[in-house]
């Protein structure tokens, strides 16, 4: 069954989605930047049908301003209030014993950040957002990668011998990887806290050809975090939705071990909604 939730935000009131489960775990999916609910192509939409195909209800909504819902957009670093709500609303509507938040780049950063303070028992953090790049350019890490690959292909060094590449832009990615690092330890310190704060209750999943997904190995690496890498390009995972779905569906099933199962009364009529 997927209906729709209207749930309140201090003054504003904010719209979600319940796909129904009998299992004691939920899902609570955060859309990341300014996606409504239902995330890009409709993939949030079906990630939560196929979770909930196996048992599990997933609880989606669009914060203050975004979407459906009212209220001032005030981005992912003002989504705390938005998150509690939404777990308190999912928690009384669904009747799960425990909540597990799952969300893609800023909203996973959203999520380490605030998902304690909003009662979830535990996160998955998808190709976690870091810090705002000075220029127009990928991260140094990930512009490392992408020309470690192209120099192991032979046509791209056939393009450089016809002229056929962007100097220009060469030169501006060359000369970001030569630079000394950034300070880490003033733009990830706060969201690598965080993420340590929630202990083994806590795991990442990153694309691992995705730019911001490299970029958070990177300035991840030494501090012991649970880290799974899918094999895809798309941020969104658009062409590993089955991978990521296992992925989620195993955590998901830890969480579950040993809980009851929900029941559920007169289950409402299910509805075409977003």
């Amino acid at each position: 069954m997927r209906r729709l939730i209207s749930f309140a935000c201090d003054d504003a009131t904010l719209v979600g989605t319940l796909d129904e489960g009998t299992q004691p775990t939920g899902l609570l999916i955060v859309s990341g930047g300014n996606e409504p609910r239902m995330g890009a192509h409709r993939g949030q939409a079906l990630l939560a049908a196929r979770i909930a195909a196996r048992g599990y209800p997933v609880f989606r909504f669009d914060r203050r301003g975004v979407g459906d819902s009212e209220g001032l957009n005030g981005g992912w670093q003002a989504s705390g209030p938005d998150i509690a709500a939404a777990a308190a609303s999912f928690a009384q509507a669904a009747g799960v014993a425990q909540i597990i938040g799952f969300g893609n780049c800023d909203a996973a950063s959203a999520l380490a950040m605030f998902g304690q303070a909003a009662g979830l028992d535990g996160v998955l953090l998808s190709n976690p957002w870091l810090t705002e790049e000075p220029d127009a350019l990928p991260p140094a890490a990930a512009i490392r990668r992408h020309y470690a690959r192209k120099l192991a292909n032979p046509a791209e060094w056939l393009r450089l011998a016809r002229g056929a590449v962007d100097f220009g832009r060469l030169r501006q990615g060359l000369t970001k990887i030569a630079a000394p690092p950034a300070p880490f330890d003033e733009t990830a310190a706060p969201l690598l806290d965080a993420i340590a704060s929630w202990g083994n209750a806590a795991a990442i999943i990153v694309a691992r050809g995705d730019a911001t997904g490299v970029a958070f190995r990177a300035a991840a690496r030494g501090h012991g975090f649970a880290m799974e890498t899918l094999a895809t390009d798309s941020h969104s995972y658009a062409d590993a939705l089955d991978a990521l779905e296992r992925v989620i569906l195993a955590h998901l099933d830890t969480a579950s071990s040993g809980q009851p199962s929900v029941e559920h009364d007169d289950p409402a009529e299910p509805q075409n909604t977003p």
